[in-house]
Formats: structure tokens, C-alpha cells, sequence
């Protein structure tokens, strides 16, 4: 089957389908993605279902909605084929969000730093780095680009959804953890682990907080390509994407630090793609008792717990909302780790994964018994680690 016969098959699939389901093609290699993505440039006009191809580059991979993918699959080029799953941000359901029209309101008339800001000694680091000249990638929901703690915070993003618009949050989550990990509240509002670092939101995730795998995956290449330090991921899935790990993989060769939350499910030996990753840091959260939450997924494949129990930060409308969830913890993480590369800015995922690790403080009895098992980030010793190494 010759490369212009199956693209002709596979706009009859892409009419076919009505829509219906997508899926992902990864190619062989990169001369054979390119060849496929030359062809539907050349042929989009007179086969017009070509249009619905999404371009996945980073991983040699588009995404399209075919009706059936059999006879697709057996051309030489093409590596494998799945199907391009539904992934939702993370978040513990509440019977009512706390949001600040119900909340003490000297919240938003001083400036305060949330519980979890405090407890990881973010500010006791901050004479040392508050994050200057880090850039960070929250693939999400989007943010609120007028909340008045996030304004000098926020750089160029890019809507996956639709590229003719901002990364405006229709959902109010993206703007939830851009606070937690960057708010910069002057004489009032919140602080964030990093305020200095710089926010650069990637919308993936609808206002229902959903996406799929192959808008993550542009989401992650867009990152790449504009050579951000940080990716924050606050969402997961249970099934094994191919794709994913490609996209993760990749972001990770080229020295990007990714940080995804473990899941909500309250699992002692499980936890969610893309945490599972071991080129992803692993986030569980913790309680104001230092303890691990009842819902968080714990066990050996967590690398580092922070706080993620009713975590105060920005929300729409530049309004502020309590949110629990190893969303929020995972938030924390990415802006410990920012504080970290304004201090040493070539410092390579693993090495920071290793300090993280042994500057944590011990986490008080939980369902693990594990003496070795991962702690709190701590901030302050972080930061602290690197200095005393940078003077030796």
C-alpha cells in the first residue's frame, strides 16, 4: 500500500466516523511522519477531511477520528495505533467549594500566604530565590489573566483548543494551581511558593475539566519547543498511553521538568499516568497534620508529598477558592522546583528529584510503614543545598 492510497483511506475513515471516537497513529520514524505529514499539506484541499488531523511532532504522531482502524494499521510506516483517551483534572469532590464570597474577608483585603506555602518553608527561602527567570507550563484548564495576584506572573500561553484565543480559564482549576505556584499578592491577596517565576498557561482541558491524550501531548511539545524549565501536570489517567510516555520521555531528554499528581483514589500501591512515569516526579498530598490525605494514592512510586488539603488559592474573576486534591500538592511541587533552578538553572531532572528527596522532611504515621518512604518537600533545605554546594 503506497503512502497516497492509505491517506486516501484514511480520509474516507476521518468521514466516516462522524466524529465519533479519536485516535492516535504514531509512525515508524520521523522520515515516515514527515512524509504522511507533507502529503496531507499537499492533499488537504481536494480531501477535505484531512483537516480534522491533529499534528503530534514531538512524537513522530497525529491524532484524527477514524471509524475504524484495521486496514490503517497495516502500512509499513505505521508503528502503532491507539485509541486517543479522555484524561480529567484532579480534584476531591466537595459538597461545596469555598470560595471567597463565603470565606473571612481580610483574605482579600491583606496579604496572606496559604497554610501549605507556610508549611513547605517557601518563605523562609525566599531571601535566597523567589523563582526569578524560571518559566513554568501549567497544562490545564487556563488562567485568569486579569486576577489581580496573578498579572505580574503571567507570560505567553497558547490554547490548544482553539489557537485563535487565549488560554482564558473557563473551569476556574488552571488559575487554582497558577496561584498556588506563582501568585505574587502585593500589599493584598495570596503569595505562591515561587512569585518571581514566570506562568506560561497551556489550555488542554475544556470548562468540564477534560482533554484528551493528544492535546496533552501538544500541550508537552509546545513547552518543549519554547524551552520551559517546568511542565506542571495536575490531572491523570488509570490506562497506559504509548503517547503519553513518548511526549514525557521526550520533554525529559531535553531537560524539562515534569511534575504530575499521583491521583484521588486513596490507593496504597497504584497510582495515576503520567505520575507513574519514571521520567515524571510522582506528587502525593498531605493534611495541615502532616500526615498523608485519606485520598491520596501513596506507596514506592510517589517521590515527594506536599500539601494538598483545603488549599486557599486564586480563582476566577479574581476571586479566590479552597480546593482539595494532589492537584494542589502537585502545584506546590512546581514551584519548589522553580525556586530551585533561579538558584541553579542547569540543574537536571534527576538531580533534582535526588535533593528533593533528601532534604524532605518524614511524614507522620500513614498506611505506609515504609521507612524509607518519600517525605515532605521542604524549601528552605532545598534551596539551602545548592547554595552550600555552589560555595564548595
Amino acid at each position: 500500500m503506497d503512502s497516497i492510497k492509505w491517506l486516501e483511506m484514511l480520509h474516507a475513515e476521518i468521514q466516516a466516523s462522524e466524529g465519533r471516537r479519536k485516535y492516535i497513529i504514531l509512525f515508524q520514524s520521523h522520515r515516515d511522519y514527515k512524509n504522511i505529514s507533507n502529503l496531507i499539506g499537499l492533499h488537504i484541499h481536494s480531501l477535505p477531511g484531512l483537516s480534522a488531523v491533529q499534528d503530534l511532532k514531538l512524537i513522530h504522531a497525529i491524532s484524527c477520528p477514524v471509524r475504524s482502524y484495521s486496514d490503517l494499521a497495516k502500512h509499513p510506516a505505521i508503528l502503532s495505533i491507539e485509541e486517543d483517551s479522555a484524561v480529567n483534572i484532579q480534584l476531591v469532590p466537595r459538597k461545596k467549594a469555598r470560595t471567597s464570597d463565603d470565606s473571612d474577608t481580610s483574605y482579600e483585603s491583606t496579604q496572606i500566604i496559604p497554610w501549605g506555602v507556610q508549611q513547605i518553608k517557601a518563605p523562609d527561602a525566599w531571601k535566597k530565590s523567589k523563582g526569578s527567570r524560571v518559566s513554568v507550563g501549567v497544562i490545564d484548564t487556563g488562567i485568569d489573566f486579569y486576577h489581580p495576584d496573578l498579572q505580574a506572573s503571567v507570560a505567553r500561553g497558547i490554547n490548544i483548543l482553539n489557537r485563535h484565543q487565549l488560554p482564558i480559564d473557563d473551569n476556574g482549576h488552571g488559575t487554582h494551581i497558577a496561584g498556588t505556584i506563582a501568585a505574587a499578592g502585593k500589599r493584598m491577596g495570596i503569595m505562591g511558593v515561587a512569585p518571581k517565576a514566570v506562568i506560561h498557561a497551556v489550555k488542554a482541558f475544556d470548562m468540564n475539566g477534560s482533554a484528551y491524550v493528544s492535546d496533552i501531548v501538544a500541550g508537552i511539545d509546545w513547552c518543549v519547543r519554547n524551552d520551559l524549565d517546568v511542565i506542571n501536570m495536575s490531572f491523570g489517567m488509570r490506562t497506559y498511553s504509548q503517547a503519553l510516555e513518548d511526549a514525557v520521555t521526550n520533554a525529559y531528554q531535553a531537560g524539562t521538568v515534569v511534575v504530575a499528581s499521583s491521583g484521588n483514589d486513596g490507593k496504597s500501591a497504584q497510582i495515576d499516568y503520567p505520575a507513574r512515569f519514571s521520567n515524571v516526579f510522582s506528587v502525593g498530598a498531605t493534611t495541615k497534620t502532616n500526615k498523608v490525605a485519606p485520598f491520596s494514592n501513596q506507596g514506592k512510586r510517589i517521590d515527594i508529598y506536599a500539601p494538598g488539603e483545603s488549599i486557599y488559592s486564586c480563582w476566577l474573576q479574581g476571586k479566590y477558592n479552597e480546593l482539595s486534591g494532589t492537584s494542589m500538592a502537585t502545584a506546590h511541587v512546581s514551584g519548589v522546583i522553580a525556586l530551585m533552578l533561579s538558584v541553579r538553572a542547569r540543574l537536571r531532572p534527576n538531580q533534582i528529584k535526588q535533593i528533593l528527596r533528601r532534604s524532605s522532611t518524614p511524614l507522620k504515621k500513614s498506611k505506609s510503614a515504609d521507612t524509607d518512604a518519600p517525605g515532605l518537600i521542604h524549601a528552605r533545605r532545598a534551596v539551602a543545598s545548592l547554595l552550600k554546594t555552589n560555595k564548595s
